[in-house]
């Protein structure tokens, strides 16, 4: 599954030292949702991208996006849930671009939600494998990199469900609240390196429910947005990230950012 690298050439110079400008940035699950709405918008701002990707179809597809807008960009078809993988998608980024400067752990693998009753142990798994794991094995690979440069910026994602203790989602919301607690460790141990580390808490629901119909959880998502609608991967929660991969982020670290339009500010 591993192995695949395509890329874009043409190396952006540094221009704006407060904003992305010049930097690296591997982004996980960039291939669609709200890794690819990141990918884009830092790859307008300036950043080149690293497209880490487990489905080679996807991964090259935003890579050819961000080519088209000159934006460089290097694709590594990378399973999360290996750690070797993960590993030889750093060694790749370095060896491409001679740096790594930021590092987005979108990705996740998903199962069907279920009541805490019912459980599995291999629901937990999986979670933790790509969730927790997958985010850990990937800011270790990334650490002495940043170490050595005395620089470095860490997005990971966390939920909103997980922090409100969503019903249904016990697994995820378990996986979720271990990244956070992840993210607050490597902030403390990690500050004097010079590397920041904090999550994004986007909200989410699914529109549709069986045969089309619009799920509950999206109408009480809806009911509780003082904005009345999902955030837009790339309008909405990649500002968020772009800011949180940027100088103007050296006295942020260990905080969760809930991008959620105000729907869990009681929480």
């Amino acid at each position: 599954m591993g192995g695949a690298v395509v890329q874009a050439e043409n190396m952006a110079p540094v221009r704006d030292m407060h904003g992305v400008d010049g930097r690296v940035v591997i982004v996980t699950g960039a291939g669609r949702g709200i890794g690819r709405g990141i990918a884009h918008h830092l790859g307008k701002g300036g950043a080149s991208i690293v497209v880490a990707e487990w489905k080679a179809d996807s991964m090259q597809r935003t890579v050819d996006e961000l080519a088209d807008l000159g934006v460089p960009a290097l694709g590594v078809q990378c399973d999360i849930n290996q750690r070797d993988e993960i590993d030889a998608m750093v060694a790749a980024t370095v060896d491409r671009f001679g740096r790594v400067d930021g590092l987005v752990n979108n990705a996740q693998t998903f199962r069907p939600m279920a009541p805490i009753a019912d459980v599995s142990e291999d629901d937990i798994d999986v979670f933790y494998r790509s969730g927790v794991k997958g985010s850990l094995w990937a800011m270790q690979a990334v650490y002495p990199h940043m170490k050595a440069q005395a620089f470095g910026r860490i997005v990971n994602f966390a939920s909103s469900m997980g922090i409100t203790g969503g019903r249904g989602f016990a697994a995820y919301n378990a996986s979720k609240e271990a990244i956070r607690a992840l993210t607050r460790t490597a902030a403390r141990e990690w500050a004097l390196d010079g590397i920041v580390v904090n999550a994004i808490a986007p909200a989410a629901a699914t529109h549709h429910g069986p045969a089309g119909q619009q799920s509950e959880g999206y109408r009480i998502f809806i009911e509780n947005c003082p904005m009345q609608r999902q955030g837009d991967p790339e309008l909405d929660i990649a500002p968020i990230a772009y800011f949180l991969c940027s100088d103007a982020c050296r006295y942020l670290t260990g905080h969760t950012f809930m991008a959620d339009g105000g729907a869990f500010m009681w929480a």
